[in-house]
């Protein structure tokens, strides 16, 4: 076995041990949720045994994470994210995350400046949730029919099936912004004719 494979299995063994503990179970708590023995799973947590995917797979059900974060490495990429303005009409954006790490959700931090306006009967639809923060300024957020002022340190989470828009009221605002994948598709890619961009 290569050095980088004992490396990774160690990392899956301590990783299998932490969730177990942080979760306040036993072995034989951990071992009748998985259907292995309480002695195998003592083994594959000391390294007295190696581990096998058929094992890892209901082990990592039954700590409810995936398979995939159970096994990957921890040394794929940099930690440090170094994100690069996006600049479009009144809009300049962060992305703060990598997708892959968040299942498809998006963290964004977003300075919307007075520029940027949406036309009364062109409030973005979509699937999902949405949620901000006001990190400074004023957010003026339009949800259907009323219009909502968001202050610096306060937040606000709706539903995206709401007819909404998010803009500047009285000068530039900084916000911090969690977006599925339908809202990161409507809010990051718009087309060139959308009027909400």
């Amino acid at each position: 076995m290569k050095q980088d494979e004992v490396g990774l299995e160690e990392v899956i063994r301590q990783r299998i041990r932490s969730l177990r503990l942080a979760r306040g179970w036993s072995l034989d708590a951990l071992a009748a949720r998985c259907h292995l023995s309480p002695s195998t799973l003592s083994r594959i947590e000391t390294g007295h045994r190696r581990i096998a995917l058929d094992q890892l797979v209901p082990i990592a059900r039954a700590l409810d994470t995936t398979l995939d974060q159970l096994v990957e490495s921890p040394d794929d990429e940099d930690v440090v994210i170094r994100p690069q303005p996006a600049r479009q009409r009144g809009v300049t954006t962060w992305l703060l995350s990598r997708e892959s790490t968040l299942q498809g959700v998006t963290v964004a931090k977003m300075r919307i400046t007075p520029e940027r306006q949406t036309p009364p009967g062109h409030l973005g639809v979509h699937p999902g949730k949405e949620w901000f923060t006001v990190l400074s300024g004023t957010a003026n957020l339009r949800l259907g029919e009323r219009t909502i002022l968001v202050e610096a340190g306060q937040a606000a989470e709706f539903s995206t099936m709401v007819p909404h828009a998010i803009s500047a009221h009285g000068g530039p605002v900084e916000i911090l912004t969690i977006f599925d994948h339908d809202g990161k598709r409507a809010h990051l890619h718009p087309t060139d004719d959308d009027p909400t961009a």
